[in-house]
């Protein structure tokens, strides 16, 4: 029978306009320290962003998606930030923050498999 192990997850929010508290999901990041897990699973429909706010600067989006991405993975395009451990750099990802882009609060769960879990959350929550 596979170990089940502790992880938690939060669900990454494109804020537009802070003073309005509308938001969309467009991603979940899941943690689990027993198997040493980060991951990211993210994508936004335009279309609906923009119906949010029809100013919204859609590359920038992107570029500051782009860095949770190479935080998540540790990369260095990531900077200072994806050099730490990745429990470090999960809890500075969904740290509380009043930007365009925000995550929920952090949720527990039990998994087999964190990859699996992650695909699943993703679906259920962002498509």
């Amino acid at each position: 029978m596979p170990a089940t192990h502790l992880f938690e997850y939060a669900v990454i929010r494109v804020v537009p306009r802070v003073d309005r508290e509308e938001f969309l999901n467009v991603g979940v990041i899941l943690y689990c320290p027993d198997v040493r897990f980060l991951g990211l699973r993210c994508a936004y429909d335009c279309d609906r962003l923009l119906t949010l706010d029809p100013n919204l600067d859609l590359e920038e989006l992107k570029l500051h998606l782009h860095a949770f991405g190479a935080i998540t993975r540790g990369e260095a395009a990531g900077g200072p930030i994806a050099r730490l451990d990745i429990a470090n750099r999960f809890r500075w990802l969904t740290a509380t923050r009043s930007t365009i882009l925000q995550t929920s609060r952090v949720h527990p769960g039990l998994s087999t498999d964190p990859a699996a879990t992650l695909e699943e959350l993703y679906e259920r929550l962002v498509l």
